[in-house]
């Protein structure tokens, strides 16, 4: 028997009488870009998030791009992050040509370790002019992009306390984690730093059929710059009062997203009861020690974007279980300090070795 990692084909099985009418409606009034399903998914997005404001895009990528831009985070600004994610969190960066820097993880979450952060800010930041420079660099340090990795939030209450302390926005990186909440602050992802960043890739707990992201806020100037950059820039039709680009949800993926929205919470709860069956059986097998597995901290509502192992001999553990025929994936084996692309940065090995050890245990 083969145990696939991941079977689209089951959830749209049982969705299929729903959604294809809908995607049949969409089709009949050829009203594919933004308009009225757009909008009405905004809306219930926003609803679900705890949010004022959602805006939708056409990937999560793009998300963190226009969440930058919204942030006036320009050419040769530091944005503070972590080194273990995928890569569009840093990519986002280098795209508008600002600047990744790393910052180590906790072991633990897997997230941005804050007191790493606090660390790095009571050691390099200095104020001028109202706004954070380094030190070091002498470049601005415009934002802080904690990750919510793999279904659980980051530490926003400290994260936040740093930041408020330095008067540095927060983005945060939501996209493995919509429905995550933060048990500290009792919200839900994407609704603690300025501006939140949701993928609805496929393989995501809220996936569409393709590509699409939205991003979420409580401030409606935010939020109106945020639809205008994604649209080039645009304040009126062909009036731009800045350049964007093209990022916008269609209609199609934001009327399957809204069927699949009512859903989330029941197949969240499936996925929590599955990882606890897994906990609970890694214990009875005395694996303590060998295998750790996933912890929601700090009373955490964790997702379970994925189920996280990790083990020492993690290469032999993965050809072991593909033997059994039991689906499963390496995410993330080269930190993103060590990506060739990032050379130009000067990171080393060993220069984050939580990060590090997490690429090739997990």
């Amino acid at each position: 028997m083969q145990v696939p990692l991941l079977d689209l084909k089951i959830q749209y099985r049982a969705l299929r009488d729903e959604i294809e009418p809908k995607i049949k409606d969409v089709c009949d009034r050829q009203y594919f870009i933004l308009g009225p399903d757009v909008i009405s998914f905004e809306e219930k997005t926003a609803e679900y998030c705890g949010t004022s404001h959602v805006v939708g895009c056409a990937s999560g990528s793009d998300a963190l791009v226009l969440a930058l831009m919204a942030m006036d985070v320009t050419r040769d600004v530091e944005v503070l992050t972590t080194p273990y994610t995928f890569f569009a969190t840093a990519g986002a960066i280098a795209r508008i040509c600002a600047v990744p820097v790393f910052l180590d993880i906790d072991p633990v979450t897997y997230n941005l370790d804050p007191e790493k952060l606090r660390a790095f800010l009571s050691e390099t930041a200095e104020k001028r002019n109202g706004k954070v420079y380094s030190r070091k660099t002498k470049r601005r340090i415009g934002a802080i992009l904690p990750v919510h990795l793999y279904g659980q939030t980051s530490d926003m209450k400290q994260i936040l306390s740093i930041a408020d302390e330095y008067g540095i926005p927060v983005i945060e990186d939501a996209a493995q984690s919509i429905g995550a909440m933060d048990g500290n602050l009792k919200k839900k992802a994407g609704n603690m730093g300025r501006i939140g960043c949701f993928s609805f890739f496929p393989s995501k707990n809220l996936g569409a059929f393709g590509d699409g992201g939205a991003l979420s806020t409580n401030d409606e100037k935010i939020a109106n710059r945020l639809k205008s950059l994604r649209m080039h820039g645009e304040s009126s039709r062909y009036h731009h009062d800045e350049v964007g680009f093209n990022s916008r949800l269609d209609a199609l993926q934001a009327a399957v997203l809204e069927i699949k929205l009512k859903y989330l919470d029941g197949w969240t709860a499936g996925r929590q009861k599955n990882a606890a069956y897994y906990n609970e059986a890694f214990e009875n097998a005395s694996c303590d020690g060998i295998v750790a597995t996933p912890k929601a901290v700090n009373g955490n509502r964790h997702i379970y974007n994925q189920y996280i192992l990790r083990v020492k001999d993690r290469d032999k553990l993965v050809d072991h279980l593909r033997e059994l025929g039991i689906g499963c994936a390496i995410y993330y084996p080269v930190p993103l300090h060590l990506q060739k692309c990032f050379q130009y940065l000067g990171y080393r090995e060993g220069d984050f070795p939580e990060a590090e050890k997490a690429a090739n245990e997990t």
